[in-house]
């Protein structure tokens, strides 16, 4: 593969897919808002853009052959910052990629999609939206927009929903764990599966007590190792008992079903920085 853009680069995940990104390919453009993102890899180069300038985006795109979106807010926010960010971003990236014959957008979606659904449902890849926060309502419209543009226009898409892609720091992830390894993993089934369409699937890794069924995804030969049952004794040994009434509990949206709209949902989450450093 010639040329893979990476949008959200400067982001905690996109310092882990860099690397891999750049060794699947001759260029690799990581771009994010920062000025500098630090040692660039072999075949690596930064291009600074902004996800709101569908001009930045035509520029970006140019000569690409997919584009791995994780840019925009990564947690609930005022719905203003939302549709810049997120929703009309979105809207950029999809239509930069059409205009520039880029073939498809892996896109990080999230189980904020679907995060009012029930732990105990078991839900899969073709259960209806359910959006828990304007975060998760900009991952439907995404989701619904790449669906648009295959039907429309030919642009595949993997919209890769997203679980807790951090250090496990409670209880809900020991569900909900999706392990960088197995994050790069699915990114690479997502580029390398030769046809995907429209797609989608749940970035979660191989837990016990995972709430989801990815049965559905597994064309993409996505097959994740990792398990955070390691976890679980001590993770429960120091936390206190849940309250089964309480939707944050209840939702695959954790936290994010009981936030007030517009406030942060991962400001609760307890989530370690630990960015790959370059």
């Amino acid at each position: 593969m010639k040329k893979i853009v990476l949008t959200g680069a400067a982001g905690r995940l996109g310092s882990y897919l860099r690397e891999p990104l750049a060794n699947m390919c001759e260029t690799l453009i990581s771009s994010d808002l920062v000025d500098d993102i630090g040692k660039l890899y072999d075949g690596e180069k930064y291009v600074r853009a902004d996800l709101a300038s569908l001009s930045d985006m035509n520029d970006l795109l140019a000569d690409a052959d997919m584009v791995v979106h994780f840019g925009a807010i990564g947690d609930e926010a005022p719905f203003d910052a939302i549709l810049q960010s997120n929703i009309v971003g979105a809207y950029n990236v999809w239509e930069a990629a059409y205009q520039n014959g880029v073939r498809r957008v892996v896109y990080a979606s999230s189980v904020h999609a679907v995060g009012m659904h029930k732990s105990n449902d078991g839900i899969g890849i073709d259960a209806p939206h359910r959006p828990d926060t304007y975060y998760g309502l900009a991952k439907c419209f995404a989701e619904d927009l790449a669906s648009l543009y295959w039907d429309k226009r030919g642009v595949e898409s993997v919209c890769m929903r997203i679980f807790s892609c951090a250090k496990v720091t409670n209880p809900r992830a020991v569900g909900t764990w999706l392990s960088y390894d197995d994050l790069i993993h699915l990114v690479e089934r997502a580029i390398t599966t030769p046809v995907t369409g429209f797609s989608v699937v749940y970035g979660i890794s191989n837990n016990d007590r995972a709430p989801v069924d990815n049965t559905k995804a597994t064309f993409l030969g996505y097959r994740p190792k990792d398990n955070a049952e390691q976890f679980a004794k001590e993770i429960y040994a120091n936390s206190d008992p849940l309250d089964p009434n309480d939707l944050a509990h209840q939702c695959i949206g954790g936290p994010f079903a009981t936030v007030e709209l517009g406030n942060s949902g991962v400001a609760s989450l307890n989530i370690v920085d630990d960015a790959k450093k370059t």
